[in-house]
């Protein structure tokens, strides 16, 4: 069925074979389409602003190796399966890097960068769906391919790869601001809002109608989000629990508070000046990887009926809603051009990725 579809024999990948040495390019055998599964012309894959410290060893995700890493990203089907009923060769498609298993979709883990926390995710990154999207060809499941409407998405709205790249990172915080159920009307604390992850809560929730209060470090960046945006109030974290918690309340009543910190943030102020600024029945969603245990008041969790909710990523559900958001126009893109890179560039897009805080500018390879 591959030959019948046009796929060549070989193609070209990013393989890291050791976290101790960088990845290489090769060339490796083009995969081949079955039950479940398609085959995906890889148009732009995207780099988490934090690759490098990934693929180096620095931060410890495991993952097996030799490994064809990346992450999520857009593509076209090349070659589809015997029971693919959708897709058809030559769609334009989101690539959703989130896998689940499809007997326990508790079981899931992050294609090309992380093998998930059970023995069950651990088969499946190990196994069928071991390697990812930097490389000219992909195997993927079909349910994690989303056609686009692209009539729409380019003629009405003109977006490009460089544009549509951005679904990936607006969908990251869209899962934990729909598990909390924010409605428009409704004022929500984000924080830390300066980076990608937050500044695209921020957008996110702002096309969904909610007031936001950006809270971070960076006074500049901060400004910046204010001025995009009448719906936007600011407060910079001081480290000092009580006078944020105050900068909060000035703010009045507060319904939310979804929260994306880094690693190193556990031991921050922030956290216990943010739940307590909350009103009766308020809820909290936290998304940030953090390394250490959280302090949280749990005696005004009690007494307001606050509800905390954990998430990992998203639902299928939610990846579909946010493609329809965008393409009503609701959620516009465009603000977050990416800079391209070819494979053989992995190093330079990687530290473009990293810089991308800064800068506001994300990073693609175009294989």
């Amino acid at each position: 069925m591959a030959s019948q579809q046009g796929l060549p024999k070989t193609h070209r990948a990013l393989v890291l074979t050791s976290t101790d040495e960088p990845p290489e390019v090769k060339v490796i055998p083009t995969p081949q389409p079955g039950p479940g599964s398609a085959i995906v012309k890889v148009e732009a894959a995207n780099i988490i602003s934090y690759s490098k410290n990934i693929y180096n060893g620095t931060r410890k995700y495991s993952f097996p190796m030799p490994l064809v890493i990346g992450t999520s990203g857009l593509g076209r089907v090349a070659a589809i399966g015997p029971d693919a009923v959708l897709l058809e060769p030559g769609q334009l498609v989101f690539i959703d890097c989130f896998v689940r298993g499809r007997d326990d979709p508790g079981s899931a883990f992050l294609l090309g960068v992380h093998e998930g926390n059970t023995e069950a995710s651990k088969k499946l990154m190990r196994g069928e769906w071991r390697d990812a999207t930097y490389a000219e060809y992909a195997k993927l499941p079909l349910e994690n391919l989303y056609p686009l409407n692209e009539s729409l998405l380019g003629s009405k709205f003109e977006y490009g790869i460089e544009d549509l790249q951005d679904i990936s990172r607006l969908l990251v915080p869209y899962g934990g601001l729909s598990d909390i159920g924010l409605k428009a009307g409704e004022t929500i604390v984000i924080t830390p809002a300066t980076g990608p992850f937050g500044s695209a809560a921020v957008k996110v929730a702002l096309a969904m109608g909610a007031r936001v209060i950006a809270m971070g470090r960076n006074a500049e960046i901060l400004k910046n989000l204010a001025a995009k945006n009448e719906r936007v109030e600011t407060v910079q974290i001081t480290g000092d629990m009580l006078a944020d918690l105050k900068s909060l309340q000035a703010f009045g009543m507060i319904d939310a508070y979804f929260d994306i910190s880094p690693p190193e943030a556990s031991e921050s102020m922030h956290f216990k000046s943010c739940i307590l600024s909350l009103r009766h029945g308020g809820r909290v969603s936290l998304m940030g990887g953090l390394k250490g245990e959280l302090n949280i008041p749990i005696r005004a969790i009690l007494q307001k009926d606050l509800m905390l909710k954990g998430k990992w990523m998203y639902s299928r559900q939610d990846v579909k809603d946010l493609i329809k958001l965008i393409e009503i126009g609701v959620l516009k893109l465009g603000d977050r051009k990416a800079e391209k890179f070819a494979l053989e560039d992995w190093e330079k897009a990687f530290d473009a990725a990293f810089n991308s805080s800064a800068t506001g500018a994300g990073a693609v390879l175009v294989p």
